[in-house]
C-alpha cells in the first residue's frame, strides 16, 4: 500500500502540474526562506530537524514572502513558527496558534507558544478551542503541519473539520495559501486519526475543497515508501520516518 501510495502522489505531481521556478518537481528556495533557515538564533535542536523535515521547500511552495501575514495553524513547539518569522521580516506577522484544547491536555504547549511570542517581534500568539476558531482576515498564507488529522480524533466534534476549514478560506485573502501536511494513512481509514494520528489524503483533498479551496499541487518530498501506514506515528519504529502527504490549496481570486 506504501508504494501505492507514494505512485499515486507522483502522478497527483504530474497531473496537477509540476511547481518551482525551475518547473521541476520542487521549489526553488528564495532568499527569504534560505536567510531564515540561517538565522543563528534557531535552536539548535530545530535545525537538527531541517535535513528530515525540509523546511526550505515546504516554504517555498507555500509561497511565503518577506511583509506577508501567515497563520500557523496548530503551531505545535514553533518549529515553523520560528522560520516563518524570520522568512516575512518585520513587516510580516505570523500568527501562532495554539488550541486550548492542546494547552488544557498539556501546558508544555501554553508554555512553547509563550516562549516563541516573547522572543519574536512578529510573532502574535492566538489561542481559544479549536470548536469555535476565529483566525484574523487579511492572510497569505495558512501553514499546518502533521496536525489536520487531531481535528478527528474523538473529543471533538464530528464537523471540527469543516468549520475549522471554512474559517481558514474566510481568513484568507483572495489567491492566497493554505498548506497542509499530514502522515498518511491507509485509503478509507476513517479510524486512523484516533488511532494512529493519521489521515487518509483523499480525505483531506475532499474536506478542503468543500470549503472552496481548489487542489493546486501536491509533493512527494515527505513520501515513505517503507511506511506499511498500520503503527502509530509516535510507535518507536516508525516516528520521525512516515510518510506525509503535502497538499498545496488555494483560495480563488
Amino acid at each position: 500500500m506504501a508504494r501505492k501510495h507514494l505512485v499515486s502522489v507522483l502522478a497527483g505531481v504530474l497531473a496537477i502540474g509540476a511547481f518551482g521556478a525551475s518547473g521541476g518537481a520542487f521549489a526553488q528556495v528564495p532568499a527569504n526562506i534560505e536567510k531564515a533557515l540561517a538565522d543563528p538564533t534557531r535552536p539548535a535542536a530545530d535545525t537538527a530537524r531541517d535535513a528530515a523535515r525540509h523546511p526550505g521547500e515546504i516554504l517555498a511552495l507555500a509561497e511565503v514572502k518577506p511583509g506577508d501575514t501567515v497563520i500557523d495553524y496548530i503551531m505545535g513547539g514553533g518549529y515553523f513558527t520560528r522560520i516563518l518569522s524570520a522568512a516575512v521580516g518585520p513587516k510580516g506577522v505570523v500568527y501562532a496558534y495554539q488550541p486550548a484544547e492542546f494547552i488544557k491536555f498539556k501546558a508544555q504547549y501554553g508554555e512553547d507558544q509563550k516562549t516563541v511570542a516573547a522572543a519574536l517581534a512578529n510573532v502574535k500568539p492566538l489561542n481559544g478551542p479549536m470548536t469555535a476558531l476565529d483566525l484574523p482576515d487579511g492572510a497569505d498564507v495558512v501553514i499546518t503541519v502533521q496536525n489536520y488529522h487531531d481535528q478527528h480524533v474523538k473529543p471533538f466534534p464530528v464537523d471540527t473539520a469543516a468549520k475549522a476549514n471554512a474559517e481558514i478560506f474566510k481568513s484568507l485573502k483572495p489567491g492566497g495559501v493554505f498548506l497542509v501536511i499530514d502522515h498518511a494513512a491507509l485509503p478509507g481509514a476513517t479510524t486512523a486519526p484516533d488511532a494512529l494520528h493519521r489521515i487518509d489524503i483523499a480525505q483531506v483533498k475532499s474536506e478542503v475543497e468543500a470549503a472552496g479551496f481548489k487542489l493546486e499541487a501536491e509533493s512527494p518530498l515527505l513520501a515513505s515508501a517503507a511506511d506499511p501506514h498500520t503503527a502509530s506515528v509516535f510507535d518507536p519504529g516508525i516516528r520521525g520516518k512516515t510518510d506525509q502527504f503535502i497538499l498545496k490549496f488555494r483560495k480563488p481570486k
